[in-house]
């Protein structure tokens, strides 16, 4: 199995904070994920001033009277902090990238030929995003929260139309509630998107925990996205539903047994277990003490282990033969 792209989602849990960023940075590299991730928008436009912010949103943010422009504006960063925590992303070794929410946004990522372009569950269905995306003809990773697949498959024939190779097309599976109740996650639809589509699937986590991002992997996935925070209690939009840093290595880790563990499709007795074959195996043996000459019957004859001797599969082949010397009782039949 091909190594899983793990995407460790800082997304704004910086709170505007550069320094707080790479603190994020490093615990993304200290956890061995791939890429991290932030996220790239202009307040005045993503949302107008009367928005009001979804309700965990409310909720973690300690306002209800906040309006989502005026917390947006408090979590942007600057094109001189996106040049910074590239840099300092690239001097960590590791793989840096931004999701963007508007236009203006997608061609200040542009400049950057990062790459790689994240298309987030609620720009799934902006025609006039999606193309400016697709003009770039990169690699493209589509999360697909509160989508049909009628929504998938017009975002993906927006792409397709402008210029992506389907090749370079890949889907998450995903909700978008914060956090994700266990009986909406619905990972099994992720397969059926990979059937529909015949694109490399993945899944973007919003659950509490990193048993479904594992489950995913299990699955199928080829790339994993989960948030992930310095502590969970800060204030912020995103915190309650991410992963602390500890978290994070041991999803990351979990994620690396998975594949390893998955193998291939071939049956094979592995070379850890093959010691055990005599160990656990059983021979045939005599039941009691049998004589030259007697015959070898159901009565006479048993199986127990060790697995050294003849097999009990060859049970019938020795059934009728004649004893050509003496055996104690437990003592492996020879012909």
């Amino acid at each position: 199995m091909s190594k899983t792209l793990i995407i460790a989602e800082a997304g704004v849990n910086h709170n505007g904070d550069i320094g707080l960023a790479k603190e994020l940075i490093n615990a993304a590299v200290a956890a061995g994920a791939d890429y991290v991730k932030f996220q790239t928008f202009k307040a005045e436009k993503l949302a107008s001033k009367l928005a009001r912010k979804a309700s965990y949103q409310e909720e973690n943010t300690n306002d209800r009277k906040e309006s989502q422009y005026d917390m947006l504006k408090r979590l942007e960063l600057s094109a001189e902090q996106h040049f910074e925590l590239m840099n300092y992303a690239r001097h960590r070794n590791i793989k840096f990238f931004s999701t963007a929410f508007d236009l203006d946004s997608v061609d200040f990522l542009s400049t950057l030929n990062l790459g790689l372009w994240k298309i987030p569950s609620g720009e799934i269905t902006n025609y006039p995003y999606l193309k400016r995306i697709a003009a770039n003809r990169q690699s493209v990773i589509l999360s697909t929260g509160m989508c049909t697949m009628d929504d998938i498959r017009a975002a993906m024939n927006v792409l397709l139309q402008n210029g992506v190779d389907k090749e370079l097309i890949s889907v998450l599976h995903c909700n978008t509630q914060y956090p994700t109740p266990m009986r909406d996650v619905n990972l099994l639809a992720m397969l059926s998107i990979k059937r529909e589509f015949g694109v490399n699937i993945g899944y973007s986590d919003h659950t509490i925990g990193i048993e479904i991002p594992i489950a995913a992997v299990a699955l199928g996935a080829t790339i994993i996205e989960k948030h992930f925070t310095l502590n969970r209690d800060m204030e912020g939009p995103d915190h309650k539903a991410s992963l602390e840093p500890k978290e994070l290595k041991e999803m990351v880790q979990a994620i690396r047994n998975v594949e390893m563990a998955l193998g291939s499709p071939e049956k094979i007795i592995s070379q850890s277990e093959n010691e055990n074959i005599v160990i656990a195996r059983k021979s045939i043996v005599a039941r009691t003490a049998i004589k030259k000459g007697d015959v070898f019957t159901d009565n006479n004859l048993t199986a127990k282990r060790p697995g050294t001797g003849i097999s009990p599969m060859r049970w019938l082949d020795l059934l009728g033969k004649i004893a050509t010397r003496d055996f104690n009782e437990d003592e492996q039949i020879e012909v």
